[in-house]
């Protein structure tokens, strides 16, 4: 089981935190391999978690590194922590800023006898890396996800709905091994596909159009992520070409992603491409996401992006061009950035498959 509690406890110093407070489930998976809706607190020598009945016997027998302690009624997850920080004589204990609501700060606050400092940035720079373990899990993830696409293609029919796309997709990354989505499928047919993150709907599929399919599964608790753009019989001489451009970017963006490379160079690397090719304009997101976790994280292989990617990210490579009420194209590929270079764990095919 992925356990990362040595690595926050090593943290802390630099920090000048006593302790790290942990709530929120992406949080508690990462330091624990464990989620139980509970309140970890990792401090520089130990760590102490607690959470309800109907996780306690889980918690019990598959975490390792911290003591696991049952709430109850009477002594609820306030209360115990109240007494392990003054216990422990923890005085400064830093907080997940990104994922905790003003109100449940509040409530913290008033009940725990110690100093709560944002911290968000000690989690998020240890959770950029991947580990072996963490990337083996996206690998699986990553497997199942193609054998899902490949799945899909003998499936589409015309006449068929977004919706009903959608639905086969979410079954098949669960009937080969994935326990749940990463995200809400996206299946963008015809005009639709021109926006990038398109409902599925009522719309039918029907020959000539472009089918744009962006989707995910998690295996223990790690995502994946993927878009294919399919077109549905021969697609016009314009809609191959918009495709040749996204696929040509794609190709120079991963060219361009290696560890040390601001995510700016990457994403600058493909849009170049398509500018060049006429269609700059209609790019309108940011070349990739980092993802583990969560869908999404950081850092991003984006405009805005000055930091230097470090070397275990796993981003994705996803341009696309948008041609308001006509069609559009992505394609996507997840990367794992290393010092020389970057390892695509996608398998599925980019060129054109016409169905």
């Amino acid at each position: 089981m992925v356990n990362h509690i040595a690595q926050i406890a090593a943290k802390l110093p630099e920090y000048g935190l006593d302790a790290m407070l942990i709530t929120s489930e992406s949080g508690e998976r990462y330091a624990l391999g464990f989620h139980g809706e509970g309140l970890l607190l990792v401090t520089r020598n130990g760590a102490h978690y607690t959470t309800d009945g109907r996780y306690i016997e889980a918690a019990r027998e598959q975490i390792t590194g911290a003591r696991v302690e049952l709430v109850t009624a009477g002594n609820g997850h306030l209360e115990q922590a109240r007494a392990y920080i003054q216990r422990e004589d923890l005085h400064n204990v830093g907080f997940e800023s990104g994922s905790m609501s003003v109100d449940d700060h509040r409530r913290y606050s008033e009940k725990l006898p110690c100093i709560l400092t944002a911290a968000q940035n000690l989690l998020d720079g240890l959770r950029a890396s991947k580990d072996e373990e963490e990337l083996a899990r996206m690998r699986r993830a990553q497997e199942v996800t193609d054998a899902a696409f490949q799945a899909i293609l003998n499936f589409i029919r015309p006449g068929m709905t977004e919706r009903e796309i959608a639905a086969r997709l979410v079954y098949e990354l669960m009937r080969h091994g994935g326990e749940r989505t990463s995200f809400d499928p996206i299946v963008a047919a015809g005009a639709n596909g021109s926006r990038p993150h398109a409902v599925p709907g009522d719309q039918v599929v029907d020959t000539g159009m472009f089918i744009t399919m962006d989707f995910g599964c998690k295996v223990e608790g790690y995502c994946s992520d993927m878009t294919r753009t399919v077109a549905l019989g021969q697609p016009t001489e314009a809609m191959e070409r918009v495709y040749g451009a996204v696929l040509a970017a794609q190709k120079a963006g991963i060219n361009a992603a290696r560890a040390g490379v601001a995510g700016r160079e990457i994403d600058g690397a493909a849009r170049r491409v398509l500018q060049e090719a006429g269609y700059g304009e209609y790019f309108t997101h940011s070349f990739g996401h980092s993802l583990g976790l969560d869908i999404h994280e950081a850092p991003n292989a984006s405009p805005g992006e000055d930091r230097p990617m470090p070397a275990g990210a796993v981003v994705s490579a996803e341009p696309g061009v948008y041609l308001p009420g006509r069609f559009g194209v992505r394609i996507e590929d997840v990367l794992i950035l290393r010092e020389g270079g970057c390892e695509d764990i996608t398998r599925s095919p980019k060129d054109l498959i016409v169905l």
